[in-house]
């Protein structure tokens, strides 16, 4: 911990933190041209620490199969790193890789943005279960989805997919025709 962390924490008993709700990732014209669905889902909490400059950021995706679930904030023992927890568009409403846009949009507004709250943007991690394992293993090995946001992969500080499907995604199986055994 930084010393204003540790001053923080000794005056308050814990590091204090703010959380901001319901935040577009999505801004300019992919706004305008995106539909109510996309509009609605593709949204992001932030919770952060409000007296440790250049905390770390974890990006979260949760899971379920790329048909269901909702952004959460995961538990973290450390009040001192920031947690972006994403909602991202599901298939049958939304077609593949509409996902995996989503991921990398919200990864790219993390990147462009949390230094404007303190966070420091080489310290980004993306992470998730499940499917959200699934997306952040291929936001951050496959160059192509953060490339249009002008963001190398490479400069994300760390992946963390939790029982992620690392190769391909059971759902994407599925929508490509492969009716074998998952």
């Amino acid at each position: 911990l930084s010393a204003l962390c540790l001053v923080a924490a000794a005056v308050s008993g814990r590091a204090s933190g703010v959380t901001l709700t319901n935040l577009s990732y999505y801004s300019g014209q992919a706004l305008r041209d995106a539909d109510e669905y996309q509009k609605a889902q593709c949204r992001l909490d932030l919770r952060y620490p409000d007296a440790c400059p250049g905390f770390a950021t974890v990006v979260w995706f949760h899971g379920g199969g790329l048909t269901g679930g909702k952004r959460h904030f995961i538990n973290l023992d450390d009040p001192d790193i920031a947690v972006a927890a994403v909602g991202y568009r599901l298939s049958p409403k939304a077609r593949h890789p509409a996902y995996l846009e989503d991921a990398a949009a919200a990864t790219a507004w993390v990147v462009r943005h949390i230094a404007e709250y303190g966070g420091d943007s080489n310290k980004v991690f993306v992470a998730g279960h499940s499917a959200g394992g699934y997306l952040t293993a291929m936001i951050g090995m496959d160059s192509r989805w953060l490339a249009p946001h002008g963001i190398s992969n490479l400069r994300l500080a760390g992946l963390i997919p939790v029982s992620g499907q690392v190769t391909t995604h059971f759902h994407v199986k599925k929508l490509r025709g492969d009716t074998g055994p998952q």
